[in-house]
């Protein structure tokens, strides 16, 4: 049931798409319905973009991206502090959409927001960063000038997991670097983009340079641009299988591209370990948004001395979470995101119980509405079961036990995916020795969650191309041009 608060947030919310400054409704009129996950309720509709929309907002990026590149690195990067300080302000806004829409715990929510909100601080300090070189030939009979420029026109495809996040991620370092954007948010969970995209709007970012186009139909809306020669970079974070897709089709026009997809990550306990620390770091690394996150915990390898008093412990802990609608006082994880996510999660422990794991706690959905399922934890895994090898993305840590190093540092290698391990160990030699043997992306030591909008993310294998935040984010989108002057 909506409350009074909700519907006033929801009653003011823009639901059309943002083309070149202005909203306006779909070219053919149509709408289709955002839900929330805790009473698979109606909250509203939002305008569904068509292909001639997506064109629509790619000529408007077009024809501001020369004079956005132009754009003092001062300018651009006041705004992106503007907005830094927009979404701060409005931190119960963007905290209560997001539940709505995606389900999460308002605490998680306002962590959330302030996590998505430093991305636009970050970039807006490294808008002024961007660098060249100048230099003497070795031969001395000539200059080297390299220079860095906005790569041009962006297509950003978020997803619905973190949907103020993903898209700062995205578009601040863009807009850092001087290049328009085309963003197409999740269908699951548009409304928080488009009360982001009025926020920029407000703080006098130039019409074009942001567009927001919300669609029921993202293969018909994107894959006209990805075609169109004129775009020029294309960003997505989302499942591997869509990923190759896309990589499929940008290659077309060699494209520049930035994936961030599946992870599969491991989590290590030796038997060195803190404990206590060990339980802290399993708690978040795997319940963070529900378990619905890439750098989710997905696979337990704990060292058979300890795996038996971690398994109770961890379930334990598992057992006090209060699960129910993340609006609610006192709540800790919300549903998850719709009927297919948790029948995923259904049939993946229901699969690992066949074939010989046994539930410690959970182990089930929760009766009534909504999409709900109890925090899980599972012993005794066997290495064929499915939730070894399948992204969870739900409240379950599937548990199997190693005896060696290079037992753990196998199975944790055993995956196409490689975007973010976790390691819990007191040995000071395995902490400087671990990351040049694990495949991953990111690691993470005695420590459960490691994103930071300073630190590059990303991963190897099939877990993606590029790095977003960090230093490195704003060089996804800058080309880097070589000039060599003569007749010196």
């Amino acid at each position: 049931m909506i409350m009074e608060i909700e519907r006033s947030l929801l009653a003011t919310l823009p639901t059309g798409l943002y083309i070149d400054g202005r909203w306006r409704d779909s070219s053919t009129g149509s709408r289709f319905a955002v839900d929330d996950p805790a009473t698979a309720e109606e909250l509203t509709t939002v305008a569904d973009a068509s292909p001639d929309d997506a064109r629509a907002a790619l000529d408007a990026a077009v024809a501001a991206q020369e004079s956005w590149a132009a754009t003092p690195p001062r300018v651009r990067g006041e705004l992106l502090r503007k907005a830094y300080e927009a979404v701060i302000a409005r931190v119960d806004d963007f905290a209560l959409l997001m539940t709505l829409e995606m389900g999460k715990a308002l605490p998680e929510a306002r962590g959330e927001v302030a996590y998505g909100a430093e991305f636009l601080r970050w970039f807006s300090e490294e808008a002024v960063r961007i660098d060249g070189r100048y230099t003497t030939a070795p031969d001395g009979a000539s200059r080297l000038l390299v220079l860095k420029k906005p790569v041009g026109p962006c297509l950003l495809i978020t997803p619905w997991n973190f949907p103020l996040a993903m898209a700062t991620r995205k578009i601040a370092p863009a807009l850092a670097a001087g290049c328009t954007t085309v963003v197409k948010p999740a269908a699951l969970t548009p409304l928080t983009t488009l009360l982001f995209a009025q926020i920029l709007d407000e703080v006098g970012v130039p019409a074009g340079v942001v567009n927001v186009v919300p669609t029921s139909g993202a293969g018909a809306a994107t894959g006209p641009l990805i075609a169109d020669p004129r775009l020029r970079k294309l960003s997505f974070t989302g499942s591997t299988e869509v990923g190759r897709k896309l990589l499929e089709q940008a290659s077309t026009n060699v494209l520049r591209t930035s994936m961030e997809l599946g992870g599969n990550a491991p989590f290590i306990v030796f038997e060195d370990a803190d404990l206590d620390a060990a339980i802290e770091g399993a708690v978040a690394a795997k319940l963070r948004n529900v378990g619905e996150a890439c750098t989710a915990a997905n696979r337990f390898y704990v060292h058979e001395d300890v795996a038996d008093e971690f398994a109770q412990r961890l379930a334990a802990r598992f057992e006090a979470k209060r699960v129910g609608r993340g609006t609610e006082d006192g709540v800790d994880l919300g549903p998850l995101i719709d009927e297919a996510g948790r029948d995923k999660v259904t049939a993946l422990v229901d699969d690992a119980v066949r074939r010989g794991a046994t539930v410690v706690t959970g182990g089930a959905a929760l009766p009534g509405a909504g999409w709900f399922y109890r925090p899980t934890v599972l012993a005794g895994v066997p290495e064929d079961a499915e939730i070894l090898s399948e992204e969870i993305f739900g409240p379950v840590a599937p548990i199997t036990t190693f005896r060696s190093e290079d037992e753990a540092v196998a199975l944790a290698n055993g995956t196409d995916f490689g975007l973010i391990s976790y390691v819990y160990t007191r040995d000071a030699a395995r902490m400087l020795r671990i990351p040049e043997r694990l495949e991953s992306g990111m690691l993470g030591i005695n420590s459960g969650v490691i994103s930071n909008p300073a630190a590059p993310f990303g991963g190897v294998k099939q877990s993606g191309l590029g790095r977003e935040g960090g230093h490195e984010g704003i060089d996804e989108y800058l080309e880097t041009m070589y000039v060599g002057i003569g007749g010196l």
